[in-house]
């Protein structure tokens, strides 16, 4: 069973599992995130049903995003997906695992990047019953880390590409020490719920063969106390504005 979604003001429409790993407010936050422009080329690892491919489609029109997935029923909900949104010609996924998804040849290497890794990495949790929501939490035959979503992107990054990802914030430390000295120029961006409470979520944008120093971001504050989204977050989330 599935059902219809809309986000960005109605104007992105996505087609999800009724039940199951969903599009949450991280996916539309990546694809602002993302330093793309027209006619770039992103790859969306672990695209899901293509939340943060269509949602970059809207906010770049004329990129073209490649998206693959270990879950094939997500997949072709995400070519279904391309129909719903007029994203014909600009967007394709494949069913691939990270490890299985081939590294193309320096030629039709991606300008970028986009990723949100599982956030429990195998071993460190007790695995959800559910398949899909078991294989996106990192609950797989074989234990892959964060590493290894940046090797995968590193190989399939023009140099100078960017890479963009969203992950817990107190995993922060351990996704610069597996960049390496591979990236540089790195955003760090903290998540914050509320002004004065801790960053639960972190977007980190980094580019391949850079040796530029880090930079801490101002951030986002995504909510008032009352509940309701700040101006800069619902600037993103309804207007498509990019997170800078």
């Amino acid at each position: 069973m599935t059902q219809d979604i809309q986000v960005l003001d109605g104007n992105v429409t996505l087609r999800q599992p009724a039940k199951g790993f969903r599009t949450s407010l991280d996916a539309v936050l990546l694809a602002a995130a993302c330093p793309a422009g027209a006619g770039d080329r992103i790859l969306d690892m672990g695209c899901g049903v293509g939340s943060v491919s269509f949602c970059l489609l809207h906010r770049v029109p004329g990129c073209y995003v490649t998206g693959f997935d270990i879950l094939p029923d997500y997949i072709a909900l995400a070519q279904d997906n391309i129909a719903l949104n007029g994203a014909q010609g600009h967007a394709a996924f494949s069913c691939a695992a990270l490890d299985q998804y081939p590294v193309p040849t320096m030629a039709d290497r991606f300008d970028h990047v986009v990723c949100n890794p599982p956030f429990m990495e195998a071993g460190d949790h007790m695995p959800s019953p559910e398949q899909a929501r078991a294989l996106a939490n990192g609950h797989q035959a074989q234990e892959m880390t964060v590493k290894d979503w940046i090797d995968k992107a590193f190989f399939c990054l023009k140099p100078g590409g960017s890479l963009t990802l969203v992950h817990r914030a107190d995993r922060t430390d351990r996704i610069i020490r597996d960049l390496g000295r591979r990236f540089g120029r790195t955003d760090i961006i903290p998540l914050w719920p509320k002004a004065g409470q801790d960053a639960r979520r972190v977007i980190i944008r980094t580019v391949r063969d850079r040796k530029s120093p880090c930079s801490l971001r101002s951030g986002l504050v995504l909510h008032e106390d009352d509940g309701t989204y700040t101006r800069a977050a619902d600037d993103i989330l309804r207007r498509a504005q990019a997170l800078v």
